[in-house]
Parts: structure tokens; C-alpha cells; sequence
């Protein structure tokens, strides 16, 4: 008598998890911790750059870099949990954010027809307000002028400033790539997240979900054997 497979409790290879691999957990794990880590490098140095562009009234960055903290917060929580779609508005928003950003380089560098005195584009014209490193820079020395034109605002003060080691569009510049940076290396890892979840949920569905990992005991089979009866007539 030979029991089966099944019934001496061996585990069935068609039934092996997908991640019972160790290359493809070890390759899952360490693309989500990478996406974990870069997510979080976002978040630090956006959140200091929100801070210098609330001192400086930069309302469209503003805007923008709110948007880009509440998307990093749903990519880490997709990452962290494995949930597939907020990876991918992520991704998808990162591509968005290496516009913006790009788009904030050209300007303060003066590509094209871009000025980086316009106040439309970064105060949305309510304030004549500038970055907030233009006054701050390092080696920065603001000199304020009494005798103000007629044109300046009573509310405002003429000022002049001098010996700067930094221009603060180059400041500007730096922050604006380093987003680029940071965007770009999520794209890539959260395109592999997304891979590796989605080769996952395929074959997991392939065999059969949580109905394959049931426990089956043991089937109790029979011992007696039949034997012919041959009854005289």
C-alpha cells in the first residue's frame, strides 16, 4: 500500500507560494525598501524646500510642492502595503514633478522668453515678492534705500543687495535638480515595484489563490481486500 502525496502531508510543488523563490523576495524587498528610502528623502527635502518658498510667498511652488507631499505619502503607503495603483499614480507623478522642475530651472537660468523677474508665474502676480534666497543668500549683504522711487509702494521697502557668494537663482537651480534627481530614481524603482507586484498577483491567480494553501489531512482508506464467494447451488 503507498500513500499519496497528499496524504503522507508532503507539500504539493503546484501549490507553492509565489514568493517561496528566495531571488524574487530577495528582489521584491529590496526594490520596496530602495522606493521606502527614496520616498523618504523626497518627503525631507521638500518639505525644506516648502518652508523657504512660504518665506519667499513663491505660491505656484507652494502649490505644487503640497501636491508633491501628498503623493509621496500615498507612493509609501502603496509601497509599504503593496497596493499596486497608488505606485502608479505615483510614477505617473513623477514624471509631472521632472516637468515642474525642469520647467524651474529654465526659467530661473532665463531660457528662451523666460525672465526670472516675472511675477506671474511663481507669485501668480499677488505679490512682488521673490525667493526668499535672493535676501538670505549666503554672503548676502541687504542695504536698504531712503530715498525711494514714487513707484514703490509705502508698504515696501527699496533695497539693494550686495556681496552675495551665490546667485539665488543658482540656489534655486540646485533644489529644482536635486528634485530631478530624486524623481527620476523613483520613477525607476516604482516601474520595478510595479513589475515585481504585478508578476506576483499573476501568479498567485494562476494557481488558484487561497484555495490551494488549504490543509487536506489525511485520507483514511481501507485495509479489508475483497475476495470472491462462490456459494454451491
Amino acid at each position: 500500500y503507498r500513500q499519496s502525496a497528499k496524504e503522507k502531508g508532503t507539500p504539493d510543488p503546484t501549490t507553492t507560494p509565489p514568493s517561496s523563490d528566495p531571488l524574487q523576495t530577495m528582489g521584491c524587498c529590496s526594490g520596496r525598501c530602495t522606493l521606502a528610502v527614496i520616498s523618504s528623502l523626497q518627503l525631507v527635502f521638500v518639505l525644506e524646500r516648502q518652508i523657504f518658498d512660504f518665506l519667499g510667498y513663491q505660491w505656484a511652488p507652494i502649490l505644487a510642492n503640497f501636491l508633491h507631499i501628498i503623493t509621496i505619502i500615498f507612493g509609501l503607503f502603496g509601497t509599504i502595503q503593496f497596493r499596486q495603483r497608488y505606485v502608479i499614480r505615483y510614477a505617473i507623478w513623477m514624471v509631472l514633478w521632472i516637468t515642474w522642475n525642469v520647467f524651474v530651472i529654465c526659467f530661473y537660468l532665463e531660457v528662451g522668453d523666460l525672465a526670472k523677474d516675472t511675477n506671474l508665474i511663481m507669485t501668480f502676480n499677488i505679490s512682488k515678492h521673490r525667493s526668499w534666497w535672493m535676501e538670505n543668500g549666503p554672503g548676502c549683504v541687504v542695504v536698504t534705500i531712503t530715498d525711494m522711487p514714487e513707484w514703490v509702494p509705502e508698504d515696501h521697502r527699496y533695497i539693494y543687495v550686495r556681496g552675495c557668494l551665490l546667485g539665488y537663482q543658482y540656489i534655486e537651480v540646485a533644489h529644482s535638480s536635486l528634485q530631478v534627481i530624486f524623481a527620476l530614481l523613483g520613477f525607476i524603482y516604482a516601474c520595478y515595484v510595479i513589475k515585481i507586484v504585478a508578476e506576483e498577483e499573476d501568479s498567485f491567480d494562476f494557481i488558484g489563490g487561497f484555495d490551494s494553501y488549504g490543509y487536506q489531512g489525511p485520507q483514511k482508506t481501507s485495509h479489508l481486500q475483497l475476495q470472491p464467494m462462490y456459494m454451491s447451488k
